[in-house]
């Protein structure tokens, strides 16, 4: 049967109509959710993002990422954060970290919106106990819990597999061409969503699309 992993691509655009252009093409290219990163537009605000989310029509995961995880928003963190709470009844996911106050992820969460409690190191990839940890302490934030960790080699990508079959309602990421394999073994485990690339590659490793749907099929071409 066809992998119950949904197939996320990030929307990456500094201006609205791109933002819009952009999706359509990766809804024809068959995602299943879009991931609005917020932090890309030029001048966020809600008056846009909400015209750009109705227009899309599609599910979203509302992102604005902050910068110490690779985002641009640059507006305070009571901006950010009421930006998120305002698309929270007009998306399906919202997307804040980990390292985000614990009222303010409890705030989002309360809206009924399901939320992915995120963390990223673009540098390293930790122990497996301290990975677990920072799963653990997601999960009780939120409904998903994401990592996405930088390997410095083979092994790295392994601990990311073992976090993927010893958790549920997880996305585990192993980052670079080194750890690109893990987005779509991320099927196997039934974790909820992973992520590839439409025009925009966001973060290191990211399989484009087509690729990645033709991958995470393959059992099912190799028995017809």
């Amino acid at each position: 049967m066809y992998s119950q992993t949904k197939i996320a691509i990030p929307i990456f655009q500094a201006k609205k109509e791109d933002v819009i252009k952009v999706a359509e093409d990766c809804i024809e290219k068959g995602a299943d959710v879009l991931e609005f990163r917020i932090d890309a537009l030029d001048n966020p605000n809600f008056d846009d993002i909400k015209e750009i989310i109705e227009e899309i029509n599609f599910p979203i995961i509302a992102t604005n990422r902050i910068s110490s995880e690779g985002g641009f928003f640059k507006g305070s963190e009571e901006e950010r954060i009421d930006i998120l709470l305002k698309c929270a009844p007009l998306v399906d996911y919202v997307d804040i970290e980990l390292q985000s106050d614990d009222r303010y992820i409890k705030q989002i969460h309360d809206t009924g919106v399901t939320t992915i409690v995120s963390y990223h190191d673009f540098h390293k990839t930790p122990e497996i106990n301290e990975i677990m940890y920072i799963v653990e302490k997601e999960q009780k934030l939120g409904d998903i819990a994401k990592v996405a960790f930088m390997p410095n080699d083979l092994d790295d990508t392994l601990k990311i597999l073992a976090i993927l079959s010893h958790c549920e309602n997880t996305i585990a990421i192993s980052m670079s061409d080194l750890g690109s394999y893990t987005r779509v073994m991320a099927s196997k485990f039934d974790s909820p969503i992973t992520f590839a690339a439409g025009r925009d590659v966001t973060a290191p490793g990211q399989i484009d699309i087509e690729t990645m749907k033709s991958l995470l099929n393959m059992d099912l071409n190799l028995m017809e």
